[in-house]
């Protein structure tokens, strides 16, 4: 991976600018084989670092890591599900001259924590779950030029992280992101 990002860089147009991320996650599970109307979404958060990468005049590479609260509620009782992880997504951007960059790209997910709380009490999963996970991300954020940004993106997992049972888990999230991007003039540059 840091091969490919390197050699992005090689051919890209400037430098890389960098920036911070964070934000609130409305996560949940599609479970196979279950009626996923029983699960409900758990709320959480990510916070990150992020590199923006041009790679032609409306075109760039944006590299993130970022560590992100994730997993599920159950609809019928308190039991909350969850599992946190150490997030890679690297996505390809285009951007328009107004702000708006529309996103899609690969995430790459490392399994930190796994917790399962039921009755208040909290039950250590991890081995429960899969250590890796993948998903596709799509999104919309809007930069400023001020270097501050918003956006949206919406993962959803193509690999199953149960390690456990015969049902098939794959993660589901929705981040909303406030970014700040070091370089307070890459907006107009960017245009």
């Amino acid at each position: 991976m840091a091969a490919a990002i390197a050699t992005v860089g090689a051919t890209a147009q400037e430098k890389p600018v960098f920036g911070l991320k964070a934000g609130v996650n409305v996560a949940d599970w599609k479970v196979d084989g279950v009626d996923n109307d029983a699960l409900d979404s758990r709320i959480g958060f990510h916070i990150g670092l992020l590199s923006h990468i041009h790679v032609a005049k409306s075109v760039a590479l944006q590299p993130e890591i970022q560590y992100s609260t994730q997993g599920a509620k159950n609809a019928s009782n308190d039991d909350v599900y969850k599992v946190d992880y150490i997030n890679v997504p690297i996505m390809l951007q285009y951007m328009f001259n107004n702000g708006f960059r529309i996103e899609a790209g690969p995430q790459f997910g490392l399994l930190v924590t796994a917790k399962d709380e039921q009755n208040n009490v909290s039950i250590d999963a991890k081995d429960d779950y899969k250590k890796g996970d993948v998903g596709i991300g799509l999104g919309l954020n809007y930069l400023s030029y001020s270097g501050f940004g918003v956006g949206g993106r919406y993962t959803f997992g193509v690999a199953d992280i149960n390690d456990a049972g015969a049902n098939s888990i794959k993660n589901r999230v929705l981040q909303v992101s406030l970014f700040y991007m070091f370089d307070r003039n890459h907006k107009a540059k960017s245009r």
